[in-house]
């Protein structure tokens, strides 16, 4: 028995040897065939990405495009910081900058597509369309050769061909409806002013009004010459229109807010973790502190047209007029990158002259963030006010002792909700099939030579009237199988008739005629009127 024990106990620690050695064989097989631990080095801290990358090009399965893979990251990588912080590829830079800019390479035309063709609705006065003798109505059959009309070619393509360096030449085949034959012309191509200033006129007498759809590089220059425009018409009251204009440049919203404030008058400062607080004051007392001012917002006036219309309110003057703005307080600078794309990074925070913050909350992720002026109509604040609460804590005075707050938005001195009344099951099928605007762009086009003899809007206006446009619009509706019943129509019908004239004066005379006409419909231009008399 000793013997045998013996035995066991010599052969023991080689026994476990040789399991050790086949189990650690075994685990190599089974390692080189599923997964095997990455080198230590290729998770060093300081450039982890560049590692992984590095590791999935050399050692991936199937081929991989690192390039690819690089542009999909950066994205999801900005999108952890805030919304406002993104990514520009390359291919996207030029029609990013040439927002900013104000102008594009073009032929200078304003279309619209009808019945896969495009038709022209205005030239640009001066540009090469107007200059070569295009005319509102002509339709784009052929670009270089290329038939385009009718053949399911899709907008943005049509454009691409149009389009061009400016100095360049571009071939057209126009079909001109009114003399009913085929033209062609050879456009050289040029640099089309992108306007921010949409229109300028005299919405009542002694009162002007501007509506600034974005902040560019040129916006400053085309608001003066708007509000000389408007001075030499007699306007000692002003309505600056900012609903829908998402913002832009900073440079021109603080020049604006200059030509209403004092001299010293704190216009904004921003700050930020590696910026220092940099203040903007108005520089000279400036010339339209005169004027009588209100500004409009909505929903959808954010950024640059915060920085207006929270300079106009902190400073105590002007009055704000809408509903809550959307709450983008924050400044974002841009990199170049080397391959030619770049980088928009937050690098700060803006703050009104009452230190107020009003950018909204984005904790809660993009989807939440962009979602919430959707939240406000179904919470009812667009419709109430009192449906509006503010933390308290975010209470801030101005010099007049106002209260103004911070945290989400500028919140205007006067509520205007939407409006409702006019909401029927007919209103909301006939503007979903885009029906006013279709039937109005059909009858400008079919009746341009004759309606193109009234000189005013006011006198266009008149014209369709007197030629019950209305009535020849409901025959359209029921021709398209759109129920027009009594009531319905009695409701509805004040509404259409506004839009069909508006829109018929748009397709002939220009968007100063559009916009008078409308105005009839614009409860917010109505209550500003209203403060200003």
């Amino acid at each position: 028995m000793p013997d045998k024990k013996n035995r066991i106990t010599i052969w023991m620690p080689l026994l476990l040897a040789l399991f050790l050695v086949i189990g650690m064989l075994l685990a190599n097989f089974l390692q080189n065939n599923t997964t095997r631990p990455l080198p230590l080095k290729v998770f060093a801290q300081n450039d982890k990405i560049s590692a992984i990358l590095n590791f999935v090009e050399q050692n991936y399965v199937d081929s991989v495009n690192r390039n690819s893979l690089t542009e999909e990251i950066i994205p999801q990588l900005l999108k952890k910081l805030d919304p406002h912080s993104i990514y520009i590829p390359v291919t996207d830079l030029p029609a990013v900058t040439e927002v900013m800019r104000g102008n594009f390479d073009g032929i200078g035309i304003e279309f619209t597509m009808q019945n896969d063709t495009i038709l022209v609705l205005q030239t640009t006065e001066g540009g090469p369309s107007e200059k070569a003798g295009l005319l509102p109505g002509d339709r784009i059959l052929r670009v270089d050769s290329i038939l385009v009309a009718g053949v399911n070619m899709d907008q943005d393509t049509i454009v691409e061909k149009i389009r061009g360096p400016r100095g360049s030449k571009v071939n057209l085949g126009i079909y001109r409806p009114i003399r009913q034959e085929e033209l062609e012309f050879t456009i050289t191509r040029g640099v089309i002013p992108k306007n921010s200033v949409d229109v300028a006129y005299m919405a009542a007498p002694g009162i002007g009004f501007i509506k600034i759809s974005t902040f560019a590089k040129t916006t400053y220059p085309e608001f003066q010459e708007a509000l000389a425009k408007l001075r030499k018409e007699k306007c000692h009251s002003l309505i600056l229109d900012l609903r829908g204009n998402g913002g832009g440049m900073m440079e021109p919203a603080i020049r604006i807010s200059e030509e209403f404030l004092e001299k010293g008058s704190l216009i904004v400062y921003t700050e930020g973790r590696a910026r220092k607080r940099q203040e903007y004051r108005s520089s000279r007392t400036g010339p339209a502190s005169n004027l009588k001012l209100a500004i409009l917002i909505d929903e959808e006036s954010a950024s640059a047209a915060e920085i207006v219309a929270g300079a106009i309110q902190d400073n105590d003057r002007g009055w704000i007029i809408g509903r809550r703005s959307f709450g983008k307080g924050l400044v974002q600078e841009q990199a170049l990158l080397n391959d030619g794309s770049a980088l928009r990074l937050t690098t700060a925070r803006y703050y009104t002259p009452t230190g107020r913050s009003i950018q909204k909350s984005y904790e809660n992720g993009l989807d939440d963030y962009y979602h919430e002026v959707i939240q406000r109509y179904s919470k009812g604040e667009l419709i109430q006010k009192d449906s509006i609460h503010f933390n308290d804590s975010l209470r801030f005075t101005t010099p007049e002792g106002r209260t103004v707050y911070g945290g989400g938005g500028i919140m205007p001195d006067y509520f205007v909700p939407i409006d409702t009344s006019g909401l029927t099951p007919l209103y909301r099928q006939v503007t979903y099939g885009n029906h006013v605007y279709q039937f109005g762009l059909t009858y400008a086009d079919q009746h341009r030579e004759e309606l193109s003899t009234f000189p005013t809007p006011t006198d266009l206006a008149d014209y369709l009237d007197a030629i019950s446009i209305l009535e020849k619009f409901r025959k359209y509706l029921q021709s398209q199988n759109i129920p027009t019943n009594a009531s319905a129509w009695r409701t509805t019908s004040p509404i259409f008739r506004t839009q069909l004239k508006a829109y018929i004066t748009r397709n002939i005379l220009d968007n100063e005629g559009f916009y008078t006409i409308i105005q009839e419909l614009d409860n917010t231009l109505l209550k500003a009127i209203e403060i200003l008399k």
